[in-house]
């Protein structure tokens, strides 16, 4: 298999796809990682194993309308395979496996059957103390932007995925590469005050575009290098609700053709009408309930 992705929006050929099947029972709160799990948990509307499969076939269908093979990982029983996102990400021709929770383990290990097809000297296999997740890496041009969470609490806080060791370690694979580093909002408890990926704040789409949620990152002026970086005529600003629902997690076929959620209308407007994209909608409210939405669901293998 010849891995390569070097951005967010190159024509997509393979991507590993989650699996919506045997999630087990709906967690406690005590038992969720993430703050948007939390508030259904509480609230009692964690979906259901029909509602998932429903939505995540319907996205396998528009990435087979586009010709794109897809990879499925083995499947574990009780096991929420739906973010493959979190378990790796590619980089050029480089896989990096990434260093999750210990309690999602297991789902790495469901993906033994696709690194098999990879040469080893392009896996990297994280150190104990480099944590980070595909969520919080994102590619444009020659930049890898990296979410992370660079606090003394770092320990504490369920919802901070990469550290400070990860952009170090990333420098020293992609040398040629600017990386970085951005500061994301934290809450554990509450989706509309805290950021769980960069990912949920922030995604280049066609060829020059972003969509940013400005709110979502410590440091302001963060945000604000973004817009600049853009152009503020290429960006599209959410607002908290929208963040909140997660319309920045949406997932690109091509620089042309992106995958969006059938509600995130406002969006998706702009993304026809001004950007003059091709948007092909599927329902994925319910999985938005586990903390993630398209983007989260894939792990794309090679790209144009």
């Amino acid at each position: 298999m010849n891995l390569n992705v070097n951005s967010e929006t190159g024509r997509l050929r393979e991507v590993v796809l989650g699996l919506p099947m045997s999630n087990g029972p709906a967690p406690t709160p005590e038992q969720t990682f993430d703050a948007k799990s939390y508030e259904s948990a509480v609230n009692g509307t964690y979906p259901s194993d029909k509602d998932i499969v429903r939505e995540m076939d319907a996205f396998l269908g528009v990435l087979q309308k586009y010709s794109v093979m897809v990879y499925r990982p083995e499947l574990v029983q009780n096991c929420n395979q739906v973010f493959s996102r979190d378990v790796g990400f590619v980089i050029g021709d480089k896989i990096i496996v990434s260093n999750i929770i210990p309690d999602r383990q297991e789902e790495i290990d469901a993906y033994e059957r696709i690194y098999r097809e990879i040469h080893y000297k392009n896996i990297y296999n994280l150190p104990e103390t480099v944590h980070v997740e595909g969520g919080d890496v994102i590619l444009y041009k020659n930049y890898i932007f990296l979410g992370q969470y660079d606090f003394p609490d770092y320990p504490s806080v369920k919802t901070a995925r990469t550290n400070r060791l990860a952009v170090d370690y990333l420098k020293m694979i992609f040398p040629d590469r600017t990386i970085i580093p951005l500061n994301l909002l934290k809450s554990d408890t509450d989706p509309r005050k805290g950021i769980l990926h960069l990912d949920c704040t922030f995604m280049p789409v066609g060829r020059d575009k972003a969509i940013i949620y400005k709110e979502g990152f410590m440091n302001p002026r963060d945000a604000d290098h973004l817009v600049e970086l853009f152009g503020s005529e290429n960006v599209f600003l959410l607002t908290q609700e929208e963040m909140y629902w997660m319309n920045s997690n949406i997932f690109s076929i091509s620089e042309n053709v992106v995958v969006t959620e059938e509600h995130f209308t406002r969006l998706n407007d702009h993304l026809r009408n001004v950007w003059g994209m091709t948007v092909e909608t599927v329902p994925y409210r319910e999985i938005s309930k586990m903390g993630g939405l398209l983007r989260c669901s894939t792990l794309p293998l090679r790209r144009d």
